[in-house]
């Protein structure tokens, strides 16, 4: 009992560690609601391509991501971004809660609406891949 209880306790110091989900989970999750199959060509093509529909100083997701999803990046309030790719970083699209707050805000910066379900697969799949 004492061990579920520090557990318990981790867990909830470090909501990064109350893992819920994974990436293909989450790939699986997306492609039911869009009805289609990912594809991570066109999730690498959405990632470096440059937008107009969003803030000016963020046209693509590389702005602050990198060409490089594998290395790390930087926001543009200069704080560190840890590298996108699962492979690299095992807690990336782990966290349910966490992925949508991220994608809500940067596909509204990057293409000045939210990602559709196809697009969120698409990118997963393609950062899954590298």
């Amino acid at each position: 009992m004492k061990h579920v209880l520090i557990l318990t306790a981790v867990l909830l110091a470090h909501p990064a560690l109350a893992q819920d989900t994974s990436p293909q989970a989450l790939i699986d999750q997306y492609s039911n609601e869009a009805g289609a199959t990912p594809s991570p060509e066109n999730g690498q093509a959405l990632f470096m391509a440059t937008h107009s529909g969003g803030k000016p100083d963020t046209p693509s997701c590389t702005t602050c991501h990198t060409a490089d999803p594998t290395k790390g990046g930087q926001a543009r309030t200069g704080k560190p971004i840890d590298p996108l790719t699962p492979g690299v970083n095992s807690e990336r699209f782990t966290d349910t809660k966490f992925v949508e707050k991220w994608f809500g805000r940067n596909c509204n910066s990057v293409l000045g609406r939210d990602c559709s379900a196809q697009e969120k697969a698409d990118i997963i799949s393609w950062l899954m891949s590298l």
